[in-house]
């Protein structure tokens, strides 16, 4: 019998057991999937769980995708990358092996349609969190060539500007502010990786004003990594352009399908995995 468990703090109302749950059935397999709260504190103590009790891997939620690497004896060339890890195998001899699903989940989110669409164009990312990296992988990935980020966060941008421009010299990078005026008629794809339209204190609230949205390309792409509730704010301005557009939902089912092909070896389709989470929202 297979098991699974996320760990982080808070975990709250996660989707985690639906989509593993959905995916194990689809396999015909024995297994459990947990929601293990584990405050920064107790995260020493908790690997120590997990390996005493036979798990067979675990996902990592914040804020523990950057303080697990220290426990890994090997993490691979996306999580490096990323600088955090979101899927740890547990193998036979005990020892802690990391990955970073996000990237997958972010570029799975969109079609290959779009991903021809993107190639030497430019993208908008609003907010320079810890979601924002795997998206500038994701977009490195598909050949995007530009990427102007905007923040409210200014003290990050000088160490931002250069962290990136080590990692990918071969993508031009321009930081900002939020101004009285944006316009992206030059931009291919806008991604919100804020919480800002999140289910709670940020439901109803966009990136951005319409306008914004309206100076868009007609074929642009608006991608939102919020997924309660699947039509935020960011993606109803977006359809009233008739513009392209990618829920959050897409990324986190697919980045959950990739841990469990990396614990099992099983490819479940995303497809019956989403309307299973969409049932639950």
């Amino acid at each position: 019998m297979y098991k699974f468990a996320l760990i982080g703090y808070p975990l709250g109302h996660s989707l985690s057991p639906v989509i593993h749950q959905t995916a194990m059935e689809y396999c015909d397999m024995l297994g459990s999937y947990e929601l293990l709260p584990t405050p920064p504190e107790d995260l020493v103590s908790r690997i120590k769980y997990l390996k005493v009790n036979n798990y067979n891997g675990f996902n990592i939620t914040i804020p523990h995708k950057v303080p697990i690497t220290f426990f890994l004896s090997s993490m691979d060339e996306v999580a490096d990358l990323a600088g955090a890890v979101n899927t740890v195998i547990i193998d036979k001899d005990k020892e802690l092996h990391g990955y970073n699903t996000d990237v997958h989940g972010f570029v799975s989110g969109l079609s290959e349609s779009m991903k021809l669409l993107l190639k030497y164009q430019k993208a908008v990312i609003f907010g320079t969190g810890g979601a924002s990296r795997a998206v500038v992988i994701g977009l490195s990935q598909v050949g995007i060539k530009e990427i102007d980020f905007y923040s409210r966060d200014i003290s990050k941008l000088d160490v931002l500007k250069k962290f990136y421009q080590e990692k990918f010299p071969q993508i031009k990078f321009r930081f900002f502010q939020y101004t009285e005026k944006i316009d992206l008629s030059d931009t291919m794809i806008a991604v919100n990786t804020t919480p800002l339209g999140m289910l709670g204190k940020y439901a109803g609230v966009s990136p951005v004003e319409q306008y914004v949205v309206d100076s868009l390309p007609d074929k642009g792409i608006v991608y939102d990594i919020v997924y309660n509730p699947i039509e935020t704010e960011f993606i109803k301005q977006a359809k009233k352009r008739k513009l392209q557009t990618v829920s959050g939902i897409n990324m986190l089912v697919n980045q959950g399908l990739k841990a469990f092909e990396l614990w099992t070896g099983k490819i479940v389709p995303a497809n019956m995995v989403i309307e299973a989470v969409l049932k639950r929202l």
